[in-house]
């Protein structure tokens, strides 16, 4: 598979997540979940995936939490702009988590084709 088509098919599966309901948008409730932990509606980060141009402030956020927390972060290609509308958002979303084992997996695997 070419690069453009895994990148693709990255984006897709963030997508289907995002219409099962299997997301955490933002990185405020995201933090929220990780350092509380505790379930922010029910669902308790696995896998944070944030955009390549998210800002130097936002990814040291990130990053610091999830490896205090143990949890995968990944900084994938896709721009602020292109995750957004992989998700289906008007907003922009600097990054997301993961919430459900099988579609972090599915996530994972894209990941890990690429």
């Amino acid at each position: 598979m070419s690069n453009n088509a895994q990148h693709k098919a990255l984006l897709s599966a963030l997508g289907f997540s995002a219409r099962a309901g299997a997301i955490i948008f933002g990185v405020p409730l995201i933090c929220e979940a990780l350092s509380s932990k505790k379930k922010v509606k029910g669902k308790y980060p696995l896998l944070v995936v944030e955009a390549s141009d998210s800002s130097e402030n936002t990814h040291k956020r990130i990053s610091d939490r999830c490896s205090f927390y143990g949890v995968k972060h990944v900084r994938i290609e896709a721009t602020i702009e292109e995750l957004s509308s992989a998700l289906g958002k008007n907003a922009p979303i600097a990054a997301v988590a993961l919430t459900d084992e099988n579609l972090c997996r599915l996530a994972q695997k894209q990941l890990n084709d690429q």
